[in-house]
C-alpha cells in the first residue's frame, strides 16, 4: 500500500473515531445509595478524629456490615464520605464507591483508613453537612429506590440554620437521614438528634457513649441501615 493510501486510511479511522457514539459508564441499580458525613468541626480533636475514621474503616471491614450488604436483593451498595464542620466547611473525601463484595468492602476501608483530615476546626453547622450530603446524590453514576445520609457528631449545631429546616427538606424528596450522635460533651445529644436530625421513614439514632464506643455504635449502625432493619423515628 503507497503512502497517499495509508494517509487516507488513517484520516478516515480518524473521522469515524470522531463521529462515533460516546459509550458512556452504565448507571447500575444498587439496594442503597449511602452518605457518610462526618464531623471534624472544633470539638473533635486529632485523638477522636482517629477515633471516628478507625471506627469507620472497622465498620466497613466486619463481617457484620459485609454480610449486610450481601443480604440485600442485589448485593452490592453505593457509598460516599464526606467531612463537615463549620459553614462552607463541607468537603467529600471519598467520591462514590460501589461495593459488591467483601474485596470492595476492605477497600473501601482501606481507603478511609488514610484519609486526612480536611479541616483542623470550625463550627458545627449541622444544616450545611446535611445540604452537602443531599447534593451528592445527583453525582452518582448509579440508582436506587433507597437512598441514606449517615450522619455523625459530638455536639448540636453552633453556626448556621437549623437542621430541622435543612432535614424536611431533604426528607420531602425521600431521602433518609440517620443519626449517630457521640456522647462525649453532651450527655443529651441523642434527644437533639432525634428530634432536630433524623427524618424519614423508618430513619433511627444509634448512640456513642464516647469516642471509644464509636466503633461499636457504626459497625451495628452501618448493617442496620444497609439492611433496612428500621427501629422507627
Amino acid at each position: 500500500m503507497n503512502k497517499i493510501a495509508m494517509k487516507w486510511l488513517t484520516l478516515i479511522a480518524a473521522f469515524i473515531f470522531v463521529l462515533a457514539p460516546r459509550v458512556e459508564a452504565i448507571a447500575e441499580e444498587v439496594d442503597m445509595q449511602l452518605v457518610l458525613a462526618i464531623d471534624v468541626s472544633s470539638s473533635v480533636n486529632y485523638d477522636e478524629y482517629n477515633l471516628q475514621m478507625r471506627g469507620f474503616a472497622e465498620a466497613f471491614r466486619s463481617d457484620l456490615v459485609i454480610e449486610a450488604i450481601a443480604a440485600g436483593p442485589r448485593g452490592l451498595i453505593s457509598v460516599a464520605a464526606t467531612h463537615w464542620a463549620g459553614l462552607g466547611e463541607q468537603q467529600v473525601i471519598l467520591d462514590w464507591h460501589t461495593i459488591a463484595g467483601p474485596e470492595d468492602a476492605r477497600d473501601f476501608a482501606d481507603q478511609l483508613d488514610n484519609v486526612s483530615r480536611t479541616f483542623p476546626y470550625g463550627g458545627t453547622a449541622i444544616a450545611g453537612a446535611l445540604d452537602h450530603a443531599f447534593s451528592l446524590f445527583r453525582q452518582d453514576r448509579n440508582t436506587s429506590m433507597r437512598k441514606v445520609i449517615d450522619i455523625s457528631g459530638d455536639g448540636v449545631v453552633s453556626i448556621g440554620r437549623p437542621p430541622e429546616v435543612a432535614r424536611d427538606k431533604i426528607v420531602a424528596a425521600g431521602v433518609i437521614i440517620n443519626g449517630l450522635p457521640i456522647l462525649n460533651d453532651e450527655p443529651e445529644l441523642d434527644s437533639y438528634y432525634r428530634d432536630k436530625v433524623i427524618g424519614g421513614i423508618g430513619a433511627f439514632t444509634e448512640t456513642a457513649k464516647g469516642y471509644d464506643d464509636f466503633s461499636r455504635a457504626i459497625t451495628e449502625k452501618l448493617a442496620q441501615e444497609i439492611r433496612g432493619t428500621w427501629q422507627g423515628v
